[in-house]
């Protein structure tokens, strides 16, 4: 599915769920149709704004599954930030994030069916403060991995936890400000 309410083409919307949203309901960061996991929504136009035009940046959590073994140079390379493509073909470099190696996130997550493919692969936890356009995908892709599986598990303070695919969750305006770590108006 993809974060949005209406669109032009034929693909599942937050409108298909079995959940009357309120009036005025937007997506806060975005999901593309092939990632998974957290997606926060509010009625609320300015929590976009607060949460990523802050001047203090803001924790996104990944798990993420790439084809092959990943080696520590790799990783840390990761860590470190590299050089990925943007809007208009300019090219960026990542500022520093965490990475963690993760051997079983199916023992780990069970709640989000971490089947392990046939064939060599790597799962790890990419923890980021910005969110550009496909980011961790192409962070993978510039060392030389194809990103396999993408979910996000948490933006701050505000985790999946066991929530299943289309499950809806409310929360308090109140305290979902104090998790996101943005001042309530």
């Amino acid at each position: 599915m993809v974060s949005q309410f209406v669109s032009t083409h034929e693909v599942g919307l937050l409108g298909d769920l079995e959940f009357r949203f309120p009036e005025g309901t937007h997506a806060i960061g975005r999901l593309d149709n092939h990632s998974e996991g957290l997606l926060l929504l509010s009625t609320n136009k300015k929590v976009t704004r607060l949460l990523f035009s802050d001047v203090n940046p803001h924790k996104r959590t990944y798990l993420v599954q790439v084809n092959n073994l990943l080696d520590e140079e790799k990783i840390n390379r990761l860590r470190t930030g590299v050089t990925i493509r943007i809007k208009n073909g300019d090219y960026y470099t990542t500022p520093a994030c965490e990475v963690v190696m993760v051997q079983d996130p199916g023992k780990l997550y069970p709640h989000i069916g971490a089947d392990i493919p046939f064939g060599q692969h790597s799962w790890m936890l990419i923890t980021l403060t910005e969110g550009k356009y496909h980011q961790v995908r192409k962070m993978v892709a510039a060392i030389r991995h194809r990103c396999k599986r993408l979910i996000r598990l948490s933006i701050e303070n505000v985790l999946l936890e066991d929530l299943a695919p289309g499950q809806v969750k409310e929360m308090n305006e109140k305290d979902f400000f104090k998790r996101l770590k943005i001042k309530y108006p």
